[in-house]
Order: C-alpha cells, then structure tokens, then sequence
C-alpha cells in the first residue's frame, strides 16, 4: 500500500449551503423581489399592527383625576341609627353600612335620598345640600 492509495474512513462533509447563492442560483429560493428577498429583512408580526390602530386612553391609565367619595343615603342611615347618635367613618362601618377599602376608611359623602326623622351628629363625612337642609330640619347636627 502507498501513500496515494489511502482511504479516509468516514467521507468528507459537504459544505451548507448558503441563501445567496451557490448551487440555487438567481433568486437563491427567494422568490422575486420585495421585502421578503432582501437580506436581513424583519416583518413586524401581525397582531402588532392590530394594537397600533386600537384606539388610547388619554392622559395617565394610573386610577381616575380625584378620588370620589363612597355616598351613604339618608333613609339606610335612618335604618341603621338610633336616636342621639354620631355618624361618622367609623360608626358607618361598625353598623355595616359601608366597608374599608384596601384596609382603609374610605371618604363618605351623606346623600339626601329618603327621610331623617331621627336627631343625630354627623362627623368627619361630607353632606350635599339638600341632605344638610333635611339633617338640620330634623335638629340634627353637622360638623
């Protein structure tokens, strides 16, 4: 055996081929022109151009400008209370008439709706107009 008669055991690896060229030839299996063809091109997905065209929320998405406060109606405070009492955050929610948010006493605005016939203090909570008029004619008081 001489040097030129020697056989590797394992055959040698064909080279990859490669999307410019080589044995494809024109187009390479690209097709013909467009974005598609051209090297190092990216599509945006689909779905994208869907949430472009939706339409947006002005100003900040972080809650609503101001606070409103919970609202309480005259005739369940008329329900819950008796005669003499003080209505205020804390007695509304020891009576279940409201309850804290995220732990917390939340602001409470006293609404006109329904009839006080009972004399009672009202605390720390905010009273419309016409619930004011309604407290006061009953001898109930506000502070």
């Amino acid at each position: 055996m001489r040097i030129h008669e020697l056989k590797r055991n394992t055959p040698h690896k064909k080279s990859t081929q490669v999307g410019r060229g080589g044995k494809r030839g024109k187009t390479a299996g690209r097709g013909t022109k467009g974005q598609k063809s051209r090297a190092g091109h990216k599509i945006r997905p689909e779905i994208r151009d869907r949430i472009k065209k939706l339409p947006k929320l002005r100003g900040y998405k972080f809650g609503t400008v101001g606070i409103k406060p919970h609202t309480v109606n005259l005739f369940s405070i008329e329900k819950g209370f008796e005669n003499g009492e003080t209505v205020s955050p804390v007695t509304l929610i020891e009576k279940g008439l409201l309850r804290r948010v995220l732990g917390k006493i939340p602001a409470i605005k006293v609404l006109a709706t329904g009839t006080l016939t009972k004399k009672l203090t009202f605390t720390g909570v905010l009273v419309s107009d016409s619930a004011k008029k309604k407290i006061s004619a009953v001898g109930g008081s506000i502070s």
